[in-house]
């Protein structure tokens, strides 16, 4: 259930990917880059976000399936607090046969080191 996406590694190789490699395609138009989801919980998500992400929390994916994998040439990265939880949803949606999805390394509290020192770290 997973076509290639031109900006995500090959998923027989990895599960994670770099904050590096989210913002270098994290300008992109919508339809042209992978989804960004981010599973925290709500008190999560109104500390700090990155921008263009869908909110999916983590304990919801299961009945969430049809939304979260209804693009799958775009495949899937997800993103959580230190990239934990986002690791069990990328490694779920694979479970689920999506194999185009993976987490990013460090989640959000890496990409506020490395990338946008903007966003809250909590």
């Amino acid at each position: 259930m997973s076509l290639a996406s031109p900006h995500l590694p090959d998923p027989g190789f990895t599960d994670e990917v770099t904050p590096e490699s989210v913002a270098a395609w994290i300008g992109l138009p919508e339809n042209q880059r992978p989804r960004l989801i981010d599973c925290r919980e709500e008190e999560e998500l109104a500390v700090c976000q990155i921008t263009g992400n869908e909110w999916f929390p983590l304990g919801t994916f299961p009945e969430e399936i049809p939304a979260l994998t209804g693009s799958p040439e775009r495949g899937i990265v997800v993103y959580c607090h230190h990239g934990m939880r986002s690791l069990r949803a990328a490694h779920f949606l694979r479970q689920t046969g999506f194999t185009n999805a993976f987490s990013m390394k460090g989640g959000i509290d890496a990409w506020s080191r490395v990338i946008d020192p903007n966003v809250r770290r909590y």
